[in-house]
């Protein structure tokens, strides 16, 4: 089914759609969504001289029904950024309707005008549908690297204890 998905770029104005977005994304993965502190970073962090990420919002028939953030890191290898897919979510009610391919494919030819050398995000090992999408579309699970993460308090510790 064809999903008349169009994609842009989100600006300020779409603050409350995007954020009832990100909200949809929390109950999703059965998590707290961002509170008002973080709501108010999210917009101003996306929306400043120099974002600190980028996001797109798919709509189908003038209404947001998924959303993306990408920004870029970089290989020192491939001597290239890399876009990172941080968040790819689209509304229960537009899932099988091809939103989220076409959100994914803009995301794509978004790496590719910004002469990325390649594309990257993760996914959670719960999310088989999200698995099964990436999958079919011919994405590589990359099993030799393994993501690690530090909490905010987990650098505290490290600046103030050294270890």
């Amino acid at each position: 089914m064809d999903s008349h998905a169009q994609i842009r770029k989100a600006v300020r104005d779409d603050s409350a759609a995007f954020l009832s977005l990100v909200d949809a994304l929390a109950e999703y993965e059965k998590l707290s969504p961002p509170d008002a502190a973080a709501k108010s970073r999210l917009i101003d962090d996306m929306c400043s001289e120099r974002p600190r990420f980028d996001a797109y919002l798919a709509e189908v028939d003038g209404r947001a029904a998924g959303y993306a953030i990408v920004f870029e890191t970089y290989s020192s290898f491939l001597a290239l950024p890399t876009l990172y897919l941080e968040d790819l979510f689209v509304l229960p009610e537009y899932r099988r309707r091809n939103v989220g391919y076409t959100l994914f494919k803009a995301m794509v030819a978004e790496a590719h005008r910004r002469d990325c050398g390649r594309m990257e995000w993760a996914v959670l090992d719960w999310n088989q549908f999200a698995i099964d999408f990436y999958k079919r579309i011919g994405a590589t699970h990359v099993k030799e690297w393994q993501l690690n993460r530090l909490a905010r308090k987990d650098m505290e510790r490290i600046l103030v204890n050294g270890k």
